[in-house]
């Protein structure tokens, strides 16, 4: 090893030695805490043991075409649930890592709304494993639900975005921030019913220029964070499908369904989706 390796190396443990030290004052100072609870944890991004024994994750079977839960399936059995029966979806697949409850809530709006850009790592993390199960990272192309941009400018920020990129950079999948367009503000969900919900959201989506060349042949995979009612997501992957994919799912952090409706925590789930208005959000 020659003079100016050695120097090399020398700087090299010198600043991995500052860096540590400087770890060590942080998380003395701001010692990295669950984010689902606030407890003091080991690590960053890590739930505590009694947050994540009350996570449900969504592994079990479920509907071909939506992917709720069915409980009662043989797994392997594809199978379809009722309301995909009389009204089939427009994507092949809608997972979600975990079940929406209290703990997956309030990862969800601290993200949203509290600005914690950090727990999207954590949801890309714990939705890679469903991300997989929808086919080979190499033919997929992850497409964030857009904000419109009146939203973007608020926030600052558009969350599905940023999960998108945390599942790109876990799994190597690409991804295109610009592929689709939300071409004009909605108005909340909040407390309507289906068909209204489905009357809002239509033709909000719209492909930007150029979008046929980029998908054609591809299994495009719209990226958000909470499936509620379910509207967004289908108006979504309407206008994806005339993009000429080969086949358009759905990825999520958390997905509302029945064993999620908690005692104490009754809500409404059109007020859940991602068109919800802008909520104050602390803690």
């Amino acid at each position: 090893m020659g003079e100016a390796e050695e120097k090399v190396g020398a700087a090299g443990a010198l600043l991995r030695g500052i860096r540590g030290a400087v770890r060590a004052v942080v998380d003395y100072a701001l010692p990295p805490r669950c984010p689902g609870c606030g407890l003091i944890v080991g690590e960053d991004r890590q739930f505590c043991l009694q947050c994540w024994s009350s996570l449900d994750f969504l592994d079990g079977p479920a509907c071909a075409s939506c992917s709720i839960p069915l409980p009662s399936a043989l797994p392997g059995s594809p199978m379809a649930c009722g309301a995909c029966l009389a009204s089939p979806p427009p994507f092949d697949g809608a997972p979600a890592a975990v079940a929406y409850g209290a703990v997956a809530r309030t990862v969800a709006l601290r993200l949203k709304y509290g600005r914690r850009t950090g727990h999207a790592r954590l949801m890309a993390r714990l939705m890679a494993r469903q991300l997989a199960a929808l086919g080979a990272p190499g033919d997929m192309l992850l497409v964030p639900v857009p904000l419109h941009r009146w939203r973007l400018w608020s926030r600052g920020f558009n969350q599905a975005a940023l999960v998108a990129d945390e599942l790109a950079r876990i799994t190597g999948a690409p991804r295109d921030h610009h592929l689709l367009l939300r071409t004009r503000a909605t108005a909340s969900l909040r407390g309507k019913g289906r068909k209204e919900r489905e009357r809002i959201v239509g033709g909000a989506f719209a492909l930007a220029p150029g979008a046929k060349s980029r998908t054609a042949g591809r299994n495009l995979v719209l990226i958000d964070d909470v499936h509620a009612s379910g509207a967004t997501l289908r108006a979504a992957a309407r206008a994806l499908r005339r993009s000429g994919a080969a086949r358009v799912s759905a990825l999520t952090w958390a997905r509302v369904v029945p064993d999620a409706l908690l005692a104490g925590n009754i809500f409404d789930f059109a007020s859940l989706d991602s068109d919800m208005m802008d909520q104050a959000m602390t803690g």
